[in-house]
């Protein structure tokens, strides 16, 4: 690539941020490798509003996810040493943990295939709100409490916070270190990351550090974010350190660490696994990429990788209402689009009809909900938490985020017309990881909240009791966790025996889907299904 080459994907980078390119709003940095030389750095807006201070080089930001894949690199150096296996099974080292019920294996955790549910997800169903500031014995006691699982582990993908926190805990105890001290140590000081370092707590002044904003009216707020940080997200980074962690992945400075990182593992029915060791390894038009992104109150990360190109984007903001995930593929598709460059880019696939497709449905099996909106493009909602749906070269809907396996079959004729499933009146076919095909309903359009419902109900893996009384001419729950008292969170009908309960929270104003089964509620949020309270009173 030539200056100029260079001069136009400049000037496209700061046509992507100029609407953060002014001094009241904080805003975002951009980075380019090409050929392992980092060719394009440029930032807009302000790491802190207070001060008036821009992002500049230095700026440093919270990496919040995209920490998992140093975390996992911790894990193998100490494998390389034979000071631990990834076959290893998790209490071989963390004996203190409970039996949830079937061997979980290090491999396990790196891959997202533990079934372990999610901590954050554990502490919210509690009451607990990620801007309170709770302890990191508060989440191991979270995760204590647990004797069941998401899923038989190593079935199916879902995308867990324990996991990486358990494997921050294992590097702990076989390397006799803090794990702040083995990533300084193994990593961050021979890669010459100095910018680089793991801050358990949200409160330790780190020079350079941006204050995270989200979005709030016509303004911004600071984000709060109470809870400690550990192996699924801890590490404060920047632009420049980043480039020197990817050149790990051309050069193999840590010697079969970067290869190890990229192994896929299958799911136990042979359908592969997009995730691989804290690390997503999924194609965008047509082109293989190694990506992960990261999300934290007022941050937001994705570091993405095109070895087929040799490029690497990494997109990071202190804004919370950036997505830096579409930005970096935008800037991706102008690196890569250069003419003559090889292999080509496969054109953006024509978006199929939509006409149907827009409302709510329902998995009457499990009370599972989404909901689509197609005006001004297709999205779909889980949870409470939007993603945008992109077109796939075989006339499908997939979610533009790869970490989110979620495709949505749309052929001509409904579900029987074609062995990709799809839509027809009122029903559609969603496939999610290890192939798994569930077949959604269109949910009533007026239902009736189920009778008995009120009273006292309890979760023991959650030592949480909810309270379900009329409030506001409906009913709502009231939450007594084991360390705060939530709510009033509002409950709306679905169908029959289905309801939603709204959880207001930092990030997002979230959903639990759940369902009556007998004297029993089970409930479910994105990253921990099938908790059951029980009726006490």
């Amino acid at each position: 690539m030539n200056d100029l080459d260079t001069l136009a994907l400049r000037r496209h980078a700061r046509r992507l941020l100029a609407p953060w390119d002014h001094a009241t709003t904080p805003g975002a940095t951009l980075g380019l490798l090409q050929g392992g030389a980092l060719t394009l750095h440029e930032s807009a807006g302000l790491a802190s509003i207070e001060h008036g201070v821009a992002i500049g080089p230095e700026t440093r930001f919270r990496i919040a996810s995209v920490s998992k894949q140093f975390t996992c690199a911790a894990i193998l150096l100490l494998a390389a040493e034979g000071r631990l296996a990834v076959t290893d099974a998790i209490h071989a080292h963390l004996p203190e943990l409970p039996d949830f019920g079937a061997p979980i294996t290090i491999d396990h955790l790196m891959h997202n295939t533990s079934g372990l549910r999610d901590m954050l997800e554990l502490m919210r169903l509690g009451g607990a709100d990620l801007s309170q500031p709770w302890a990191q014995s508060d989440l191991l006691a979270a995760i204590g409490r647990q004797r069941s699982l998401n899923f038989a582990p190593g079935s199916r993908f879902r995308y867990s916070n324990t996991g990486f926190l358990l494997l921050g805990r294992i590097i702990e105890a076989v390397s006799g270190e803090s794990l702040a001290a083995f990533l300084e140590r193994r990593i961050f000081v021979p890669l010459g990351m100095t910018r680089t370092r793991h801050t358990p707590s949200t409160t330790e002044i780190v020079p350079h550090l941006a204050t995270g904003y989200l979005p709030q009216g016509d303004g911004f707020i600071r984000a709060a974010h109470g809870f400690p940080l550990g192996g699924e997200g801890g590490l404060v980074s920047c632009v420049e350190d980043l480039a020197l962690w990817d050149r790990n992945y051309r050069q193999d400075l840590l010697p079969g660490i970067a290869e190890a990182l990229q192994q896929p593992q299958d799911f136990t029915n042979g359908r592969p696994n997009l995730y691989a060791r804290g690390l997503e390894v999924t194609t965008y038009r047509g082109l293989r990429t190694v990506d992960h992104g990261g999300l934290w109150p007022g941050f937001k990360t994705c570091f993405l990788r095109v070895p087929e190109r040799d490029l690497t984007i990494i997109a990071i903001a202190n804004h919370g209402g950036i997505d830096v995930h579409h930005l970096a593929h935008q800037l991706l598709d102008a690196a890569a689009d250069a003419p003559g460059a090889r292999p080509a880019l496969h054109p953006v696939p024509a978006m199929p009809k939509l006409s149907g497709l827009a409302g709510r449905w329902l998995d009457p099996a499990s009370g599972a909900t989404v909901e689509f909106a197609t005006d001004p493009a297709p999205v779909a909602t889980q949870h409470g938490v939007p993603f945008a749906l992109t077109p796939t070269a075989d006339g499908r809907l997939a979610a533009r985020r790869g970490v989110l396996p979620f495709t949505l079959g749309l052929p001509e004729g409904g579900p029987e017309s074609g062995p990709e499933g799809g839509r027809e009146g009122d029903t559609l076919v969603i496939e999610t990881d290890a192939g798994t095909r569930t077949v959604f309903h269109r949910a009533p359009a007026a239902p009736a909240l189920p009778s008995g419902l009120t009273g006292d109900w309890h979760c023991a893996e959650l030592a949480a009791t909810w309270t379900i009384a009329p409030a506001a001419g409906g009913l709502a729950v009231q939450v007594r966790g084991p360390l705060t008292v939530a709510g009033p969170w509002p409950i709306e009908p679905i169908a029959a025996g289905v309801l939603r309960i709204r959880t207001p929270g930092t990030l997002f104003q979230g959903w639990l889907d759940a369902r009556l089964e007998g004297g029993t509620l089970v409930v479910s949020g994105a990253r921990a299904s099938g908790l059951r309270f029980e009726r006490i009173g």
